[in-house]
C-alpha cells in the first residue's frame, strides 16, 4: 500500500485511532506528535507502516469541530458535521441545563439541531419530559418523539444524506438507539475491540458508522458536562436563537446585560421575548465563561 493516502477517522482512542480508507480498508494508525489533536469525522492523510496499521501524517481542513472545553483543558467530539442530534429521555431525567449547554456548542458551529426525546413509550413521564423541552420548542428547535424498542423509522429518515452526531447524557438510550439503527453496529463494535485489544475503550471514545440508507452516524460517550470556556461572551450571547433580534440594540456597546440601563436583552425578557429559564441559563454561563477567562489569565 502507497503511503500518502487519504482516509476518514471511523473510531478515537486517544492517540490510537481507526482510520478507514476509500476501499473501505481500516488501519489502526498512531500520531507522530505525543499530544493528540485529531477528531472522530476527521478527513486525514496516513502512511502504513504495516498491512493494518499506520502513521497520521496530515490533518485535511475541517468544515466543523464539535468539543467542550473548560478554563484549562479540551476534549475533542466530532468533526466535519453536518447535524448533531442531542438525546434526551422520559427516565431518567434530563438536565436542560446540559441541553441548552450542547445546543450552544451546536449553534456556535452553525449545525443543524435535532432534540430526540426516547423512551417515549412511558407514557405517565412522558408530561414531564415534555413540560421540560417546552423552552427549546418555543425558539424554534424540533423535537423528534422515539422509542428505541419499537420504530426508529422517523430518525433514519432524518439521517439520510447528514453527518449526525448522536450526542447525550448517560442513560438515555444512545447505545440502543445506535444498534436498532444500524444493524451491525454491536459487530463493529467488537472489530474496533479486538483491535485494540481491550474491551474498556468501546463505550469510551467516538465511533462513525455508515447507515444503511445513506448517511453517517457518529455515536459519542454518554455526557455529564458541557463546557463553553471556547465561546467568547459574544459568541455565547449569538448561539441564544432568540437574543440574535436585540444583539447590538443596547445602549451601550460593551453592554454585559445584566443591569445596565437601556439594555434589549433585559428589555426582551419583560415583555415575554426572551424566556426566564434560558436567560436565566444564560447568565449562569457568562458567569461562567468569566470564571473560565480569570482562571487561564490568572494561571498564565
Amino acid at each position: 500500500m502507497k503511503n500518502g493516502i487519504d482516509g476518514t477517522i471511523v473510531a478515537a482512542f486517544g492517540r490510537q485511532y481507526e482510520v478507514e480508507l476509500a476501499d473501505g480498508t481500516r488501519l489502526l494508525c498512531f500520531t507522530r506528535a505525543k499530544k493528540s489533536s485529531f477528531a472522530c469525522g476527521d478527513h486525514v492523510e496516513v502512511s502504513a507502516t504495516a498491512p493494518d496499521q499506520g502513521v497520521i501524517e496530515k490533518l485535511h481542513a475541517r468544515t466543523s469541530l464539535l468539543y467542550r472545553e473548560d478554563a484549562f483543558k479540551q476534549k475533542l467530539i466530532a468533526a466535519n458535521l453536518t447535524q448533531v442530534v442531542i438525546v434526551v429521555a422520559t427516565e431518567p431525567s434530563f438536565s436542560p441545563e446540559l441541553l441548552t449547554r450542547c445546543l450552544c456548542a451546536v449553534e456556535d458551529q452553525e449545525l443543524k439541531a435535532l432534540i430526540v426525546l426516547n423512551k417515549a413509550d412511558l407514557s405517565d413521564r412522558l408530561a414531564d419530559a415534555r413540560a421540560l423541552l417546552r423552552p427549546f420548542l418555543d425558539v424554534g428547535y424540533e423535537v423528534l418523539e422515539t422509542c428505541a424498542k419499537q420504530s426508529v423509522a422517523p430518525l433514519l429518515e432524518r439521517l439520510a444524506g447528514e453527518v449526525s452526531l448522536l450526542v447525550g447524557q448517560s442513560g438515555m438510550g444512545k447505545s440502543t438507539l445506535t444498534n436498532a439503527l444500524i444493524p451491525d453496529a454491536a459487530a463493529v463494535t467488537a472489530e474496533i475491540s479486538t483491535a485494540l485489544d481491550s474491551g474498556r475503550h468501546t463505550t469510551t471514545f467516538s465511533r462513525l458508522y455508515r447507515l444503511p440508507g445513506g448517511g453517517t452516524l457518529i455515536d459519542s460517550p454518554g455526557l455529564q458536562m458541557f463546557g463553553l470556556a471556547q465561546l467568547s461572551h459574544d459568541a455565547l450571547a449569538w448561539s441564544f436563537r432568540e437574543f440574535r433580534p436585540h444583539l447590538g440594540q443596547c445602549r451601550f456597546r460593551d453592554c454585559h446585560h445584566d443591569a445596565e440601563p437601556g439594555c434589549a436583552l433585559l428589555a426582551a425578557l419583560a415583555d415575554g421575548a426572551i424566556a426566564a429559564s434560558r436567560f436565566a441559563q444564560y447568565r449562569m454561563l457568562r458567569n461562567e465563561l468569566t470564571s473560565a477567562m480569570q482562571a487561564r489569565n490568572g494561571h498564565a
